[in-house]
């Protein structure tokens, strides 16, 4: 009897081991808003086992008081609503995998100041044409700068409010998508963006605020892959993420990271909770993304006064990967600005990791059009191998500053990559 226990044990410990996830199948993170919210509604997002989504319906059903909100094939996962006391219920069902929090995402803007640069030079003559950019935002408004003299918000997909046009309740998202491929109609080309004829799909998935639910962004990760090739769509833009609770890697980050290994050019914001240390946000926390750091160029085209942002995030992530890849331009950068009513200004400037992100994004869009047959991984080789050293830290600026020039040399066959030391 004794040594049939001992059996039992053993394949009790080895079952642990092959699978952690059955060891604690809620994640801890989620278990004082469980504690606390009794018959309330969460919204949690659920990872499955080899099942149909068919199948995982019919398990759901079971429970009334459950409301599917996504499917998210992209990470084998389904985001609920669902009230506290049924996730333990949920958590044990045989088709489950693992729970854990729909946490919330923040755009990442630091401070706004209605003022306009002078300077806004226009440095290549590449253009991005045909690209598609993907902006996962607070949407983008039809500004002139976007859609004269032709249209290229060439598609616009709501998780917000389900609205079909265009629009931007919040600025955030219409001037990362400026940044990005705004070509200076509304300002004689004063003020243009880094890829100006590149397209534009904008996908809405933070609220007026700023912020919005985890699930929403995968979702949306998952509607860009879905439509890439409808679109072009070779970049993806996400100014946008949380603190890391752990040192787990969190829906969004298994999201982001499956997009890249599809072959999508994915460029996040590092964050703004610098100038501490070990401060870098998800998902650009995930060792593959390209993360984009914020530099300061105090408003001058040399670069011998610049710094890095204090707001700008800094590594490494606290499981000890080095980031940000690269730094870009990130305070006070002017873009585009949604008017609301008549006599509304075209632009405005803004400052965050949200504002240097979109400029990267930007030059990925042109690597994109100068070598068509480039991969992501040569995109992010291509900027980091030729990014300006500042002499600041690694874990500050990453290889340096995105050097635009230096990646047209190396298009026209002139100076190869940077020589590591």
């Amino acid at each position: 009897m004794n040594y049939s226990r001992e059996i039992l044990l053993l394949l009790l410990l080895k079952n642990l081991m092959t699978n952690p996830y059955r060891r604690a199948s809620i994640d801890p993170g989620l278990m004082p808003r469980i504690k606390t919210s009794g018959n309330e509604r969460i919204p949690v997002i659920l990872y499955h086992k080899d099942h149909s989504l068919s199948h995982m319906e019919k398990c759901l059903c079971r429970h009334p008081d459950v409301r599917l909100k996504h499917h998210l094939p992209i990470i084998k996962a389904i985001a609920l609503e669902v009230p506290a006391l049924l996730v333990h219920k949920l958590a044990v069902l045989d088709e489950v995998e693992y729970v854990t929090d729909d946490t919330k995402v923040f755009i990442h803007m630091n401070v706004a100041r209605e003022t306009i640069r002078e300077d806004r030079p226009q440095p290549i003559s590449y253009t991005g044409r045909g690209i598609g950019v993907a902006v996962v935002d607070t949407g983008v408004a039809p500004h002139p700068d976007l859609i004269n003299p032709t249209d290229r918000i060439v598609a616009f997909k709501d998780y917000i409010n389900k609205k079909k046009e265009p629009y931007d309740d919040n600025g955030h998202g219409t001037h990362v998508a400026g940044c990005i491929a705004g070509n200076g109609y509304g300002s004689q080309g004063k003020y243009s963006g880094i890829a100006p004829q590149a397209n534009i799909i904008a996908v809405k998935t933070l609220d007026k605020e700023g912020s919005g639910d985890t699930s929403d962004v995968i979702a949306a990760i998952q509607w860009v892959l879905d439509n890439r090739t409808q679109y072009n769509i070779k970049v993806l833009n996400l100014s946008l993420g949380s603190q890391p609770k752990s040192l787990s890697y969190s829906p969004i980050d298994k999201a982001v990271t499956e997009a890249w290994k599809r072959g999508m050019t994915v460029i996040c914001a590092a964050g703004n909770e610098g100038p501490g240390r070990q401060t870098i946000s998800s998902p650009g926390i995930c060792p593959e993304v390209i993360t984009a750091g914020a530099l300061d160029d105090r408003d001058t085209t040399s670069t011998k006064d610049d710094r890095i942002a204090d707001f700008s995030s800094r590594g490494p992530t606290k499981r000890m990967v080095a980031k940000p890849d690269i730094i870009a331009p990130g305070v006070n950068i002017i873009s585009l600005a949604v008017q609301n009513r008549e006599g509304d200004e075209l632009y405005r400037s803004l400052s965050g990791t949200s504002m240097a992100t979109p400029i990267v994004s930007g030059c990925a869009a042109l690597i994109h059009e100068m070598f068509r047959g480039y991969t992501n991984e040569q995109v992010k080789e291509l900027m980091m191998s030729t990014a300006k050293d500042l002499d600041f830290p690694s874990y500050a600026q990453g290889k340096g500053l995105i050097d635009l020039a230096a990646i047209v040399k190396v298009h026209e066959g002139g100076a190869g990559h940077r020589q590591e030391n």
